[in-house]
């Protein structure tokens, strides 16, 4: 036998090769007419939508009041969430006064929606510290506190940053540095907006007219 036996000539090879060419061709088809085949012969894909933000969420706290209160208590409400402590020397005080002349601008509008304030320092913010802190800015604000898990469940829902750091200048040996975001939920308790403790009250009071 000849060391060429096993070579196909060209003419067939040529053939074979347009079969396979069809072969293939046909099976492409077949994916893009038949949308079951298409489904159990390529691998799915795990496809992300936009959706809405992931900030919110349960919790149980106590106010300021001492009554012990949760998400579900403030269902039906827009509110304005902002974190903070009552020993905050500037950014809380700032935050909280622009919440409360940006209701104040809403008008009759404005009894539709509740201020809270929740406190990242629970060592030292209790319910009656509070209560004496959040009178200073708005009648309707609600202040919120709880143990030190409570606060560190509800900061990690609303993905606030919070860090204790050493302070010499405090009699109590620390402060405490924290995001400054002012957080607008809806009735339903899903994320709406939100603000910086740095946008105007006629901003805010312009775009929680919006959500009313």
């Amino acid at each position: 036998m000849s060391e060429d036996s096993d070579v196909v000539p060209a003419p067939k090879l040529r053939l074979a090769l347009f079969i396979l060419a069809g072969f293939a061709l046909g099976a492409l088809g077949a994916l893009l007419i038949f949308p079951t085949a298409r489904a159990k012969l390529l691998p799915a894909v795990n496809v992300r939508s936009v959706g809405q933000a992931l900030i919110g969420g349960p919790f149980t706290l106590t106010d300021h009041t001492g009554k012990r209160v949760t998400d579900q208590d403030f269902r039906g409400r827009t509110l304005v969430v902002f974190f903070g402590f009552t020993f905050c020397p500037d950014v809380c005080p700032s935050g909280l006064q622009v919440i409360a002349s940006a209701i104040d601008k809403l008008g009759p509008k404005g009894e539709r929606v509740t201020p809270i304030f929740i406190s990242v320092d629970p060592e030292r913010d209790t319910p009656a510290q509070l209560a004496t802190y959040v009178q200073s800015f708005h009648p309707r604000l609600v202040g919120l506190t709880g143990t030190p898990a409570e606060i560190a469940a509800v900061t990690k829902a609303y993905r606030v940053y919070v860090q204790k750091v050493p302070d010499p200048k405090s009699t109590a040996g620390y402060t405490i540095d924290h995001s400054s975001i002012i957080y607008v939920m809806g009735p339903d308790g899903a994320y709406r907006t939100h603000f910086t403790h740095a946008t105007s009250a006629d901003v805010i009071a312009d775009r929680l007219a919006k959500t009313l």
